[in-house]
């Protein structure tokens, strides 16, 4: 999707909305419905996701009603859809979402009745570049959306501030690891996810992540930033109460104050330090399915480090003693993961044109559990040669039990 139209709907921006579901209909070019935002009597119902299908060669229109415990699903005719969602809409639903070769369409309802339509228009087929670089990437959120706007990204007419495109693309190249991550995790498509992103900051991703979970997947999820500063805190919840995204909350700590439960994604971007092992070793404790962090400011590892003798010439200078010592503690991050049962990458994250941050470590659970015992093994090989007699994060495994003492 590219061209993003967003402005107050005229007063007809339900009828409008019903009209391009009838179009999509009409030329079977709908490919997929969502109503969110229940309002109706049944508590217990979240939203209907409906998809077009084939039955004994007839097109119906199959609604998946999502309940908080269970799923119901049922085929509608094509050419009873229409009466249907102007039903529903906004007596029942106040949110619709309309996907078709077209583009994307948004109809909202405020708490007070008032109607926005919004309208995405699918990218246009464009003439390759001889040498490909001018094609437009992917995006997996669009700059209409009104968390970013609402959090300085865009302008009032949904246009990327030129400040914040370090940002925007910080934001899409988060959401596409994420997104790769959740094709390959052990994890049910129908449930919901529980999310904390320990030191959120201002919530851009924090926002994403519960945008595109919600409004791009459909899916139910309960996404809580963390953030030591009470300022943040109370300016992320009082856009969350704003732009009505269920599900999403933030509360004051750190990752060492806020333990959750269960999760099945850990976030922990740019923490300090040992900061990222606590953070991994709760992702761990609370079995996350998938765990994403960029770590910074190495300072454990460092003074540990004794040189070894083919080395000393190399790591005599201290730029090199430090990028070693980097390596070295997120190596040993990585390799714990990889021995509690995770499929592990180290990579960048973004170019160093946008961040200066910009390594991840991004951790995957594996469907079956491996014998970690020669890992444990390197390890200890790998920690021998340098020296190094504590890593907070085997500290912390150990004194669980999720790693051999």
């Amino acid at each position: 999707m590219s061209s993003a139209i967003s402005a107050p709907a005229a007063p007809d921006a339900r009828a409008q909305f019903l009209s391009l579901l009838a179009d999509a209909l009409g030329d079977a070019s709908l490919s997929k419905l969502v109503l969110a935002r229940h309002v109706g009597a049944d508590a217990t119902l979240q939203r209907i996701i409906a998809k077009p299908v084939q039955i004994k060669g007839e097109a119906y229109l199959q609604l998946v009603y999502r309940h908080q415990t269970r799923d119901i699903t049922r085929n509608l005719p094509w050419a009873e859809v229409g009466q249907l969602v102007a039903e529903l809409l906004p007596e029942s639903f106040r949110n619709a979402h309309l996907f078709s070769a077209a583009g994307e369409v948004q109809l909202s309802f405020s708490k007070k009745g008032k109607a926005l339509l919004q309208r995405h228009l699918a990218q246009q087929p464009q003439r390759e570049a001889s040498a490909g670089h001018d094609r437009e990437k992917k995006r997996y959120l669009e700059l209409s959306r009104p968390f970013l706007r609402d959090l300085g990204v865009t302008d009032a007419h949904g246009a990327l501030i030129p400040s914040m495109s370090r940002k925007w693309k910080q934001i899409n190249k988060f959401i596409e690891v994420f997104d790769h991550a959740l094709a390959g995790a052990p994890l049910a498509p129908d449930l919901p996810l529980r999310v904390a992103d320990f030191g959120s900051g201002k919530g851009y991703l924090t926002f994403a992540m519960h945008d595109y979970l919600r409004n791009s997947l459909g899916r139910e999820a309960q996404v809580t930033g963390v953030e030591l500063r009470a300022d943040m805190v109370e300016l992320c919840n009082g856009a969350a109460a704003r732009l009505e995204h269920p599900g999403l909350v933030f509360e004051c700590g750190d990752v060492r104050s806020v333990v959750p439960e269960a999760i099945e994604v850990m976030i922990a971007l740019h923490a300090c330090d040992v900061a990222t092992d606590y953070a991994i070793h709760t992702g761990i404790r609370c079995n996350a399915a998938i765990i994403m962090c960029s770590p910074c400011c190495h300072k454990q590892i460092r003074p540990q480090l004794q040189s070894p003798g083919l080395l000393q010439p190399m790591l005599q200078y201290g730029l090199h003693l430090g990028q070693q010592a980097e390596m070295l503690t997120d190596s040993l991050r990585a390799l714990y993961l990889e021995a509690c049962g995770y499929e592990t990458k180290v990579f960048e994250f973004i170019s160093l044109e946008h961040t200066n941050k910009n390594k991840m470590i991004l951790a995957v659970k594996r469907r079956q559990p491996q014998d970690n015992s020669a890992l444990l093994a390197k390890i200890a090989e790998l920690k021998a040669f340098y020296g190094v007699q504590a890593h907070c994060l085997e500290t912390l495994l150990r004194a669980d039990g999720l790693i051999a003492g």
